[in-house]
């Protein structure tokens, strides 16, 4: 069976009898998780086993914003990581205790994940932390690019030794223009050979060791006058042919301002055709989410269905999560 195109997210901590409908639906390929889901590890557990159980053994890919810092979804009972940036601070002061430190905070963050049954992270972050974007901050690890690579190349390793994927957002770059686009349509205006040589850097050098890649719902005119989630000039001249990048592509939320492209089927429709493999639709009335999935035009290509079964995750024994935690006592 392949994956469906669509990942949705569900209300609460337990799923309605429509929930439960949804996710038997062919469209629907995964779910993302919000903090409204959870009340603890064991009801997490439940509900992932539930969820799954509901989707009667058809692919189904589960996920949720897991960062460390302010984009923090599951709190009690999860290891608290620090916000990128202080793996960036502390490598200007000691490189190696920053590397160290990134990679082992990837591998706890992916331990305690794959330990409820959730595939992966959408993480780390690659956008660089100029100072313009305020919804960047401190979820960036660094302003200079080189650094940027470096230590999220430690994080990605951490998440690839227990069997997590990772994904890197948001391509090409959303640190260099300061509104935020859950609420406005930003514009960077820069041009294609100043975002390679700044912010496309550490897309383009973990390219081959990422399991996939979010584009960030940001115009830049200068290349194409669509948001980069729905440009096929992005995704597939400079992020597939130019960056030879052949993992995932995932759309960022297709509910956030950003993304206001006609109504929510055409949204769809166009980051897919635009070489996304799969799109997030959350945050909406469920009767919305039923329109999507029944006037969709497009299901999952073998292509799309054979790289998203690249970011189930590998699954194995809580005594690597104990093993994890002592490294990071100093966080």
């Amino acid at each position: 069976m392949q994956y469906g195109p669509v990942m949705i997210d569900i209300e609460g901590v337990e799923l309605s009898s429509v929930e439960r409908e949804l996710l038997q639906h062919p469209r629907v390929g995964g779910v993302i998780f919000f903090t409204r889901n959870y009340r603890g590890i064991d009801s997490l557990k439940a509900l992932v086993a539930d969820i799954r159980e509901t989707a009667n053994k058809k692919p189904l890919l589960l996920t949720v914003d897991h960062e460390g810092g302010r984009v923090w979804r599951f709190t009690e009972g999860f290891t608290k990581l620090p916000p990128a940036r202080h793996y960036g601070t502390l490598y200007d002061q000691d490189s190696s205790a920053g590397i160290a430190l990134a990679r082992n905070a990837g591998w706890i963050m992916a331990a305690e994940l794959l330990d409820c049954g959730i595939d992966f992270s959408i993480a780390p972050v690659l956008d660089l932390g100029t100072g313009i974007s305020a919804v960047v901050g401190d979820r960036a690890f660094h302003s200079d690019p080189a650094i940027v690579s470096i230590l999220a190349q430690a994080f990605i390793e951490g998440m690839n030794t227990v069997g997590m994927s990772a994904i890197g957002k948001h391509f090409p770059g959303h640190g260099g223009c300061a509104p935020d686009s859950h609420i406005a349509q930003p514009v960077d205006p820069r041009s294609l050979e100043t975002l390679f040589a700044e912010d496309i850097i550490p897309f383009k050098n973990l390219s081959a060791v990422l399991g996939g890649i979010m584009p960030a719902h940001i115009v830049y005119p200068a290349v194409d006058t669509l948001p980069a989630g729905f440009s096929k000039r992005w995704l597939q001249d400079i992020l597939r042919k130019e960056l030879q990048f052949e993992g995932v592509i995932l759309s960022d939320c297709l509910s956030m301002k950003g993304a206001e492209i006609g109504d929510f089927v055409d949204r769809a429709e166009m980051a897919l055709g635009a070489g996304c493999d799969m799109v997030i639709l959350c945050q909406q009335k469920r009767d919305l989410v039923e329109n999507v999935l029944e006037n969709l035009g497009r299901n999952a290509t073998v292509e799309s269905s054979n790289r998203l079964q690249n970011l189930a995750g590998k699954f194995y024994n809580q005594t690597r999560v104990a093993q994890a935690k002592p490294v990071l006592s100093a966080l």
